[in-house]
């Protein structure tokens, strides 16, 4: 049964809504699966423009979501699945260099720099593994981590569900510092991720604000806002940043819920260079020229990365529960809820092709990668798409 990208977002709200305020909402005809203003795209025959096919897939473990997205480092790809496998593939071939396991389930992973990969735990800990798969160090968290950890620069970064940033020593796992913000009521589980760059961790907060943090201190370097809560209602005033933080050159931008799409000029002191008016669960890609990114009715845009002016949009996959895009030069790609990935011309958006990759839903967002395209499928598969 297909749910609607704004039942999973509700559905997703933590902490978790009363029963009495999940029954109001899934009474309301807005939210259900049966309303056809919210029935998926059907997918249509048109002439193909690429083609895309699997060049492997091998199975890491079981299961996925939001919290699971493989990372890729030189030829190697770095995964983790709910079951606690943690594993290494070859990128070009899909081979499995080497597989962990953290003895329990996971929350969300991974993170690695391919010296030390991590994990967090539904327990509340943090799991470090070297790089032949063997258990480095574990350590306690806060509260309960949904969204992967970021490694590097001597450290493993976790934001936990109560907002709360911490840092570990990568090699000792010993506490280094810990940054809380002061968190809504209400915020999305979604793709969400950190990023470090140049010995800052930047992370998004489901205040719609994002923040720097020097790494190996834990001091807050620059807060800029992506977007405000608006709204009379706990719902309305959601406003989360969502997906990966995108660092291009001198640019840093990011996209929320219910918010906008935000670029700053870093170089600048943060100066906002632009900023679209959007509302997405999934976040943005981008190219040299253009952001991507899809809206939360499943409406795929580009915007000029320059200015910010709109080049085109692709409304023929709405409702799909499209992931988190990934952009190559040959094409614009995005996941749906039935396991298919669609291919969107950067030029004009137009439809190239699709290849279905699985019956379970792609909810991890797609990675572009010097060898095609690499997606995590809800059943624990990592699957690498070629394109030409």
């Amino acid at each position: 049964m297909h749910t609607s990208p704004v039942r999973r977002a509700v559905r997703g709200f933590l902490p978790a809504l009363g029963l009495a305020a999940l029954a109001t909402l899934a009474g309301c005809s807005m939210f259900s699966h049966k309303n056809p203003r919210f029935e998926p795209a059907p997918l249509t025959d048109y002439p193909a423009g690429i083609s895309a096919r699997i060049v492997w897939s091998t199975s890491v473990g079981s299961g996925g979501g939001y919290g699971f997205v493989p990372v890729v480092v030189g030829e190697a790809v770095y995964a983790a699945t709910p079951n606690g496998s943690v594993a290494k593939l070859d990128l070009a071939s899909g081979r499995m260099l080497w597989q962990g396991s953290a003895k329990t389930d996971l929350s969300a992973g991974v993170g690695s720099d391919g010296q030390v990969t991590a994990v967090a735990t539904m327990g509340g800990e943090v799991v470090a593994f070297d790089d032949q798969g063997k258990e480095k160090w574990r350590a306690r968290a806060t509260s309960q981590v949904d969204m992967p950890p970021t490694v590097g620069d001597g450290v493993v970064v976790v934001r936990s569900s109560d907002y709360r940033i911490q840092a570990y020593d990568e090699n000792t796992g010993k506490p280094m510092w810990n940054v809380q913000q002061p968190g809504p009521a209400l915020a999305l589980k979604t793709n969400m991720q950190m990023v470090l760059a140049q010995g800052l961790l930047i992370s998004g907060l489901p205040s719609g604000k994002l923040i720097a943090v020097n790494a190996h201190d834990g001091n807050v370097q620059w807060e800029g806002s992506v977007s405000s809560s608006e709204g009379a209602t706990d719902l309305d005033r959601i406003s989360d940043v969502v997906g990966t933080p995108l660092i291009r050159g001198p640019l840093l931008c990011a996209a929320s819920y219910q918010g906008r799409i935000k670029c700053f000029d870093v170089s600048q002191g943060g100066r906002t260079i632009w900023e679209q008016r959007f509302s997405s669960a999934t976040g943005l890609t981008a190219d040299a020229q253009q952001v991507y990114a899809s809206n939360q009715r499943g409406v795929v845009y580009a915007f000029s990365l320059a200015d910010g002016h709109q080049v085109w949009k692709q409304d023929a996959l709405r409702y799909r529960d499209l992931s988190g895009p990934a952009a190559l030069s040959q094409a614009v790609a995005v996941g749906d809820y039935q396991g298919y990935v669609h291919f969107l011309s950067p030029l004009d958006g137009h439809l190239l092709g699709r290849l279905q990759i699985g019956g379970d839903a792609v909810r991890s967002p797609l990675l572009a990668t010097s060898r095609g395209f690499l997606a995590q499928s809800g059943n624990g598969h990592l699957v690498m798409i070629g394109v030409n």
